[in-house]
């Protein structure tokens, strides 16, 4: 299940929308991210995410546009582990966070925050070792993050919507809220 997570996320990796004014496009990979914590748990959610970082690290084509490698966008990768990490974490040990309105908040946190650190420190690394060209705060928020934020909310909510109806509302020992 982890590795079929793995190739939803280079799947919708594909469904992309490029900006001019970004090395950063915008893709459908975050919809699986969320979802692979959900569905997988902390332990093989992370571990969905860190199998496609590492193989499309490595070489296999399933990063946006078909592509492989370390560029712009490894800060976001590394984001995905933890945004799957994290979502994982409470789905396992929180039987309330698998509701529509605790779940909404635990992605748009993840989405918004979790992803975009890791991705927008990264992208200032790159920026300036890779192309040459330091950048400014306001100019990195706005290569890798404002253009994003519709998204990660729509995103946010369309997984919410779908754990809310396919997730179990009890424990494993089948006590409910």
């Amino acid at each position: 299940m982890a590795v079929a997570m793995a190739g939803l996320t280079g799947v919708l990796a594909q469904v992309r929308i490029p900006l001019e004014w970004s090395p950063i496009p915008i893709t459908g990979q975050t919809l699986a991210v969320l979802l692979a914590g959900v569905l997988l748990g902390r332990r093989w959610g992370g571990a969905s995410m860190a199998i496609y970082a590492v193989l499309g690290i490595a070489g296999v084509p399933w990063f946006n546009g078909l592509t492989s490698g370390l560029g712009a966008t490894g800060g976001y990768l590394i984001g995905y582990i933890l945004a799957a990490l994290f979502i994982g974490y409470f789905t396992d040990k929180y039987v309330k966070s698998r509701y529509f309105i605790s779940m909404l908040g635990l992605m748009l946190f993840s989405s918004i925050v979790i992803v975009y650190v890791p991705g927008v420190i990264w992208l200032a690394f790159w920026m300036k070792y890779a192309v040459g060209t330091a950048v400014s705060f306001s100019a990195l928020m706005a290569m890798g993050v404002y253009p994003f934020i519709v998204g990660a909310v729509l995103k946010s909510i369309t997984a919410a919507s779908i754990v809310k109806v396919i997730t179990p509302k009890k424990d494993y020992t089948g006590n409910s809220l």
